[in-house]
């Protein structure tokens, strides 16, 4: 419950801060909302494409090791 806690407090003031800032730079509140919560919206495309292979890379990651570790599980038996 703790850590829900502190997630939420930090959560509000870096969603004021981002939601001000966007204010600051000439954008509506409707816009504003939507960027703050939807950051996929404010990406360039070279931005999305890293993300996409860092997203594939801890997916294979995450295959890999479960693999291996049923391998392993195996010959121990």
């Amino acid at each position: 419950m703790k850590f829900f806690g502190i997630t939420v407090l930090i959560l509000f003031p870096l969603v004021a801060f981002s939601l001000g800032m966007d204010i600051l730079l000439g954008f509506d509140l409707d816009n504003s909302i939507k960027h703050a919560f939807n950051p996929f919206l404010v990406k360039d495309p070279a931005e999305l494409i890293l993300f996409l292979i860092l997203l594939a890379f801890l997916v294979f990651s995450f295959f890999y090791r479960k693999k291996k570790k049923k391998n392993k599980g195996k010959g121990q038996q």
